[in-house]
């Protein structure tokens, strides 16, 4: 049964997708800002799809801890369901940090582009990590939360990849506090797996790192919370 209803979740998810990258095509060629607009329903689709289908819920905690105010939210990453969740929680679209081969994707690729998400180049350049500081600066301007995965990748829902120096240079530089954020969504929906699981995602805001923190306790203390929590909820299910 579970494999049935992966399978039906999976032909939903993509014509969903096209047909969303198709139907808002209009707010694509209107402007930057209109094509912002298109974010939140495509991702209250994909979850739609994932409760109905798959039995996929999920639980908010933490809320205290979002904010208005100019933010990173640090998250620990091990589905593609954290890179749907973030754009139906704030008020103002979420600046996403990814890899700029994503921008190579047909149609979504482009809309990523037009949303002014902020790409960037892995290769570790000086001048990818001054344009990362920049474009998300920008989007601070403009009233959006930056949603950064510090491990660069999904991993493993027992697993903790290497965390990055970028969410320390963006620390750094932009002078705003970092909201840690656990979960355990790979338990429901994995890293490149195919079958979706039925069950209660828990993404977790855990209070903030204020900024202007010691640059060198930083990275530490992130990892340290992040997966600490992310270990904890994950137990939940498991007993």
């Amino acid at each position: 049964m579970i494999f049935i209803r992966s399978a039906i979740f999976n032909i939903c998810f993509f014509c969903w997708s096209m047909g969303s990258a198709v139907l808002f095509s209009p707010l694509f060629i209107f402007s930057s800002n209109a094509t912002l607009l298109v974010g939140r329903p495509w991702a209250n689709g994909v979850l739609f799809l994932a409760r109905i289908i798959c039995g996929i819920t999920y639980e908010i905690r933490g809320r205290e801890h979002m904010t208005d105010e100019p933010v990173i939210y640090a998250s620990k990453h091990q589905s593609a369901w954290d890179t749907v969740i973030f754009l139906t929680l704030f008020k103002h679209c979420p600046a996403y940090i990814l890899k700029r081969e994503l921008l190579r994707i047909p149609l979504w690729g482009w809309y990523l582009w037009r949303m002014k998400m902020v790409a960037i180049d892995r290769s570790g350049k000086a001048s990818s990590m001054k344009q990362m500081i920049k474009d998300s600066k920008e989007a601070l301007a403009a009233h959006r939360p930056i949603v950064i995965f510090p491990e660069g990748t999904r991993t493993a829902i027992n697993g903790k990849g290497e965390y990055h120096p970028g969410v320390l240079a963006l620390y750094s530089f932009l002078k705003v506090p970092v909201v840690p954020v656990a979960l355990n969504s790979g338990a429901f929906w994995g890293k490149d797996a195919f079958l979706k699981k039925p069950g209660k995602i828990i993404i977790e805001f855990l209070p903030a790192i204020p900024a202007g923190g010691n640059k060198d306790e930083f990275l530490p203390l992130l990892e340290n919370t992040i997966e600490t929590a992310s270990e904890k909820i994950y137990k939940e299910i498991l007993s």
